[in-house]
């Protein structure tokens, strides 16, 4: 059975609301360049990590992320939030923020984003922000 980790160093980026255009009378969609930025940063990530074809199997997503705690925080929320006391209820929303690396994996780790058959999303207060991810083949 297959798997892969990797982690993501820096700030995660969630996935940014679509941007509209009109040039020439036409309209145009585009997603926002941080979140593009991003989201090719976790692909080449995952790329690295694979080595390989994306798997075509049922796939179990874990996706950990680490945020930063806010610099008003004091000492003892501060460790609070590091004991995992103090949960992150703050924004980036974790929908968005699982949606910006779902997009990034899609066509990488697995063929289609239908596969994904298990999501366990997590995001906590840590002194260096990141994600870490782990993904596996989830076989009968």
């Amino acid at each position: 059975m297959f798997s892969v980790t990797f982690t993501i160093d820096g700030l995660p980026v969630p996935k940014g609301r679509p941007k509209f255009s009109s040039r020439g009378g036409f309209a145009r969609v585009y997603t926002p360049k941080k979140t593009a930025d991003y989201e090719k940063r976790v692909k080449t990530a995952a790329e690295q990590a694979m080595q390989r074809e994306p798997l075509e199997t049922p796939v179990s997503v874990y996706l950990y992320f680490r945020l930063p705690i806010p610099q008003s925080y004091s000492k003892t929320a501060k460790e609070g939030c590091l004991s995992g006391f103090k949960r992150h209820t703050k924004r980036p929303d974790l929908d968005n923020l699982a949606k910006s690396m779902l997009d990034a994996l899609n066509e990488v780790v697995w063929a289609d984003d239908s596969q994904i058959v298990s999501l366990h999303v997590t995001k906590v207060y840590a002194s260096a922000p990141g994600v870490d991810v782990h993904i596996k083949e989830d076989l009968p």
